[in-house]
């Protein structure tokens, strides 16, 4: 299983990265975190590439966790070596 974190300094900017995301109205109680886990962890690549699409749009900071207890920021520097990775790591 495998974990994403945003996190933010700014009220709002997390629901508005997922209404976009998501392409639909999303409202989160706390609103400068959120977390997902996820079972395939393919399905990271599409959250870290929106992220990336879209960093200068939000003022939000992205994480992601493939192993236990190990959290890896993710920037405009390392997106596209995670992505690869990811589907180099978990084929299937």
């Amino acid at each position: 299983m495998c974990l994403v974190h945003l996190s933010s300094n700014k009220k709002g900017e997390i629901n508005k990265f997922l209404s976009k995301f998501y392409n639909t109205s999303f409202e989160i109680e706390n609103d400068l975190e959120w977390q997902k886990k996820y079972q395939n962890p393919i399905e990271i690549a599409e959250i870290v590439g929106t992220y990336i699409d879209n960093s200068d749009n939000f003022d939000i900071f992205l994480w992601i966790s493939l192993d236990k207890n190990v959290f890896i920021y993710i920037n405009e520097n390392n997106a596209d070596n995670v992505i690869r990775y990811l589907y180099e790591r978990y084929p299937y």
